[in-house]
């Protein structure tokens, strides 16, 4: 029995906890719905299903692919899940289409066909997700491609990923800074992003699952937690930013007192008080 997963299968997330558990509940009850599907002896559509079949003892039901593009079918079977964020949408399409442009030109093409997703326009159809939004994670998915697949697996977000591949690079000559400038111009197509777009972008994915969590007990009350962290943090940031002040006012009137030391000759620091305060008497009893 093959349980290895078709890397389109991969892009998207494993279901786990309590999505996973009533998943094999129900295929345990009421037996397996959907048939896994397998191409080339790898699992296309239904890695989830095999493992909980596996987890109950529940013999799988396999087909073969039989359809014209894989691509398209498993972007259509998989992509508009509940609890995808606009980031993983956009990145799956864009790693699905990177995957289909990378298959050896032996292969049958209609099978890894992603001409319909050539054009940004195309894919922002596809995926659902913002035009730059869909900018973002193509330009992610062509810097770093493992990258890429991580945000739409979810195990990191589209702005932090964004981020690592926008860091900008030192280089040795004028000239080289240009062609990196050039190579940044052409990962992002038509556009620069801004700032703002990417703090809405986490916004939205972030207000997505906070929405997912508070459905049920256990992620409310897991969010409830989050919240408390940071406030706590945020508490703790004010304080540090409020030493940090203290700390150069103190080294401020360090430098004052030391200059008022060289003024009146005295380099003690304890004594330089009582040194003005002498120089300011016999100044007064000279008027």
């Amino acid at each position: 029995m093959t349980t290895e997963l078709h890397p389109l299968c991969t892009l998207f997330p494993r279901l786990d906890g309590a999505d996973f558990d009533a998943l094999c509940a129900d295929i345990q009850a009421n037996g397996q719905r959907e048939p896994i599907v397998l191409i080339d002896g790898l699992v296309l559509d239904g890695g989830n299903r095999l493992r909980a079949c596996l987890e109950v003892g529940v013999e799988p039901k396999f087909r073969n692919f039989d359809g014209d593009s894989i691509v398209a079918f498993v972007l259509s079977a998989n992509l508009h899940r509940r609890h995808l964020t606009p980031g993983q949408q956009a990145a799956i399409v864009a790693s699905a289409q990177d995957w289909a442009n990378a298959q050896p030109a032996s292969r049958p093409r209609q099978e890894c066909n992603v001409a319909p997703l050539s054009k940004v326009a195309d894919r922002v159809a596809q995926s659902g997700a913002s035009t730059r939004t869909q900018k973002m994670a193509d330009k992610v998915s062509r810097a770093d491609p493992e990258l890429g697949r991580q945000v739409a697996r979810g195990e990191i977000s589209l702005p932090q990923a964004l981020a690592k591949v926008s860091t900008p690079k030192t280089t040795a000559t004028q000239e080289g800074h240009i062609a990196n400038r050039k190579s940044d111009e052409q990962l992002d197509e038509d556009g620069d992003f801004d700032p703002l777009a990417e703090l809405q972008l986490a916004n939205a994915e972030n207000t997505k699952l906070r929405t997912l969590l508070e459905a049920d007990d256990l992620g409310a009350e897991a969010l409830r937690w989050v919240r408390a962290y940071e406030v706590a943090q945020r508490r703790n940031d004010e304080h540090l930013s409020t030493l940090a002040s203290r700390d150069k006012q103190i080294a401020f009137l360090a430098r004052q007192l030391e200059r008022c030391g060289k003024a009146v000759g005295e380099h003690d620091q304890d004594k330089v008080a009582a040194a003005v305060e002498a120089l300011a008497r016999a100044k007064q009893g000279v008027v």
